[in-house]
């Protein structure tokens, strides 16, 4: 099995900082980054601020604001709800997601994050499984619509 072990270069499409737009809870976002970063809060109008950052900018407000109490329950789940969103809202990154075939997605990183992604090989890798959980999806419906 093929492995893309980097969202970078011609795979950077597969990264949450990808400029594409995401609308999620109502709001447009730049990219998905944004989009998640601004589910840490509840609050509507904070999460419209989020809206016009680019995916620096929001993660450095996401590490600032005050998260949810409920937070470590539905992080993972609104990750993988953002993902969805994406691929869905673009079908043209859908179809990059599917040439990716098989291939195991790994975000491998030199950030120390080892909940969403790896470094030298080691972590949970939580993005790259919800982006191949995404790919699975989207196969299956490409396949029921032939």
């Amino acid at each position: 099995m093929d492995k893309i072990d980097e969202f970078r270069g011609e795979y950077y499409f597969l990264s949450n900082f990808w400029s594409v737009p995401v609308t999620f809870g109502g709001i447009t976002y730049q990219n998905a980054e944004a989009a998640f970063q601004a589910q840490k809060v509840t609050d509507k109008k904070v999460q419209q601020a989020f809206s016009v950052l680019n995916p620096y900018e929001a993660k450095r407000r996401g590490r600032r604001v005050a998260l949810r109490p409920d937070w470590e329950e539905v992080k993972v789940g609104l990750m993988q709800e953002i993902v969805d969103a994406k691929f869905d809202q673009n079908p043209d990154l859908a179809e990059q997601l599917l040439k990716t075939k098989d291939a195991y997605l790994e975000e491998g990183n030199c950030w120390n994050d080892r909940i969403w992604g790896t470094v030298g090989g080691e972590g949970l890798n939580l993005l790259g499984k919800i982006l191949m959980k995404t790919r699975d999806r989207l196969k299956k419906q490409k396949n029921t619509e032939k």
